[in-house]
């Protein structure tokens, strides 16, 4: 290990190293303009605006016609006013983007006020309606650039070539083509192009979920998510990595946001991780890799797992169901990679001082994990998941006036003292209701755009032509489809975020394997956990670069080091797609499946799981007691390979592999001149 940090060292987050961070924040979720005076309050209060009206659709009923071209409408506006057309005009809005955010309102009026006469002439629409289709779809593709940037937006332009072409296209490619007014008449007339299943998700999900975050961030939650971890475990010579993984878990979950959790913890947790041995590197792999765990962990998980269960028609609380034991052993990865840390690196005994006792932070604070785990209460009451996270933000903004530092709206208001416009409009409330829809510009547009790419496949049948062919590569075996669905997710997604990749690939990868006779759920997680590693693949490893920026480390090496924190874990997909049995890591998919299921079963594959991870911790780390040799590692590797490989032979085969590895270890380290 190199640049070990010295224990007597301080290690600070400069300035500069802040900026790197959040530009790549900025490539995940936009360069935003930074406006003042009038212009600022007026988007603030669209923002606001915004937000209460989704907060409203949420409780009362708002017709899905109306409701998902709003937002939209709301995305498209804000994202023009919001984004510029290239960096040399930020911080400014021009003439052209007051011209195309008017244009996005116009489009959706039209639709609204056209009523059953516009959605009933789909198939033959007139020339206003190619008008404004047309310009809708570019609208999308712009505001994809100015968000997220030109990778999706060109993307996308090829499926719509594809639709066009398709009668020039060589077999099995080809079908008979469509012209511009049936494509036009599809995407923007209907419910299943732009305002199809993923602007669904975003109108009546995401965006609740995005204002519950910014409720709990400016409720001080994130904070207190923090200090209780310093609190509950630092003192340890692993406390430190510990620290990284709880807290990154507290505030991950209500996030759902990858890069944001990254560089939140990372500004606290780095100076800890130096002060007790963590090279920059290692110190930022770790880091970023506790930020992915942010996109699969419940409550909130990524924007991708409300879409799941829209495509599935299931309910979100089984989405939640099925993350469970695969978050824990997620998590169990990157516990043990921190213990073996530990012993690798030979890090001391090194004490912080704590903000305050585990005991003080709770009876003060306790609220906060009311609120984090009262969406999972109110759905298990029966509430629907839009209900449930509107009544768990409400529950978030009342219990924040327990406590006068976590109140939302300053005690000071309600005694009248000082100015009240002031104490209301510049409270964390409002902050939090402007938050909350600019956190989601970028996800909304990834979803108008994500509708362009899945409403060609469904439109041209390309999902099963792409099914057919994956299945004649791989000779009908479940283990290639699997391992070349897993190769399509994960190239895809070294180009585009994590929502776009798990819809695109949804709708072309997940019948192939569906048709080998793999549950649509198990499918579905499947590719949504491969869609995960887009967040730490290069060219678009946003989390490790922005961990990389924090510690100052080199950006291809920190990922490196995150794939080695998170690899055992990213395995484990494998064994719910190759066997039934593998079905019980996802609690067989539902509550009523679950009900009738073998326990011992699910406990089994679960501790195979476990057995495996931990043999693909050790074998890649290197290290257990003391440096394993090589033959300790391969066999270590081999052996976890083989316990993800379903089946009575393979396991036993691991089982076996590891105890024999064991063993050579323990009289390795028990004989000093072969351990040195």
């Amino acid at each position: 290990m190199s640049q070990i940090a010295q224990p007597d060292q301080e290690v600070t987050v400069s300035e500069e190293a802040l900026r790197k961070a959040e530009k790549y924040i900025e490539e995940e979720e936009g360069a935003a303009n930074r406006l003042g005076g009038w212009l600022g309050i007026f988007l603030s209060a669209v923002a606001i605006i915004m937000s209460l009206f989704h907060m409203y659709a949420a409780y009362a009923i708002v017709p899905t016609q109306i409701l998902r071209p709003v937002h939209v409408g709301f995305v498209l506006f804000l994202s023009f006013l919001m984004f510029p057309i290239s960096r040399r005009f930020r911080h400014r809005i021009m003439w052209w983007d007051w011209l195309v955010a008017l244009l996005a309102i116009a489009i959706v009026v039209y639709s609204i006020m056209g009523g059953d006469d516009f959605t009933d002439r789909n198939t033959l629409p007139n020339a206003w309606d190619i008008f404004f289709g047309t310009a809708l779809i570019l609208l999308v593709l712009e505001a994809m650039r100015r968000t997220i940037g030109w990778i999706l937006p060109v993307i996308s332009i090829c499926f719509l070539l594809y639709a066009f072409l398709g009668a020039y296209l060589p077999q099995p490619w080809t079908h008979k083509g469509y012209d511009i007014g049936r494509v036009v008449g599809f995407m923007y007339m209907t419910l299943e192009g732009i305002y199809g299943v993923a602007v669904d998700v975003s109108s009546s999900l995401i965006i609740l979920f995005t204002i519950f975050g910014a409720f709990l961030q400016f409720s001080g939650a994130g904070k207190f998510y923090i200090d209780f971890s310093f609190s509950a475990m630092g003192g340890k010579p692993a406390g430190a990595g510990r620290t990284v993984v709880l807290s990154s878990f507290l505030l991950g979950g209500p996030s759902g946001s990858g890069v944001a959790t990254t560089v939140t913890l990372g500004t606290v947790a780095w100076p800890m991780l130096a002060k007790v041995g963590y090279e920059r590197n290692a110190a930022g792999g770790l880091l970023a890799a506790g930020g992915l765990g942010a996109i699969i962990s419940p409550p909130v998980m990524g924007a991708a797992a409300f879409i799941i269960a829209e495509f599935l028609k299931i309910s979100y609380l089984d989405v939640l169901l099925m993350a469970v034991i695969p978050t824990a052993l997620f998590y169990l990865a990157l516990f043990m990679m921190v213990e073996i840390d530990v012993r690798k690196y030979g890090m001391g005994d090194t004490i912080f001082k704590k903000v305050d006792t585990v005991w003080n932070l709770t009876r003060h604070y306790w609220f906060h994990f009311l609120s984090l785990i009262s969406i999972i209460i109110f759905m298990m009451w029966g509430f629907s998941p839009v209900l449930s996270v509107f009544w768990a933000t409400v529950v978030s903004f009342l219990t924040s006036f327990l406590r006068p530092d976590t109140a939302m709206i300053s005690y000071d208001f309600f005694r009248r003292k000082g100015s009240m416009a002031t104490h209301f409009f510049h409270s964390p409330l409002i902050q939090a209701l402007r938050a909350g829809s600019v956190g989601m510009l970028g996800v909304g547009a990834t979803c108008a755009g994500a509708g362009i790419i899945v409403g060609v496949v469904t439109l041209t049948g390309l999902g099963l032509k792409f099914s057919g062919i994956v299945i004649d590569y791989a000779g009908g075996s479940l283990l290639l489809t699997a391992i070349y669905t897993a190769l399509v997710v994960w190239v895809i997604g070294l180009a585009v975020p994590v929502t776009a990749s798990y819809i695109i690939c949804a709708v072309i990868t997940a019948p192939a394997l569906i048709k080998l006779g793999v549950p649509d759920f198990a499918a579905h997680m499947f590719i949504f956990y491969y869609a995960v590693l887009s967040e730490v693949s290069p060219p678009t490893a946003l989390s490790p670069f922005a961990a990389s920026a924090i510690t100052g480390g080199d950006p291809y090496k920190t990922t490196m080091q995150c794939w080695k924190y998170t690899i055992p874990a990213f395995l484990v997909p494998f064994i719910f797609v190759l066997d039934p049995s593998g079905q019980g890591l996802l609690l067989m998919g539902s509550t009523k499946a679950l009900a009738s299921a073998n326990v011992w079963e699910i406990v089994r594959v679960t501790l195979t799981a476990a057995t495996g991870i931990f043999a693909l911790a050790v074998g890649f780390q290197g290290w257990l007691l003391v440096r394993a040799t090589t033959l300790e590692r391969v066999l270590l590797i081999v052996a976890g390979f083989a316990l993800v490989y379903p089946g009575l032979v393979s396991n036993l085969t691991g089982l076996a592999l590891v105890l024999i590895a064991l063993a050579l270890h323990w009289r390795h380290r028990s004989m000093p001149h072969l351990a040195a």
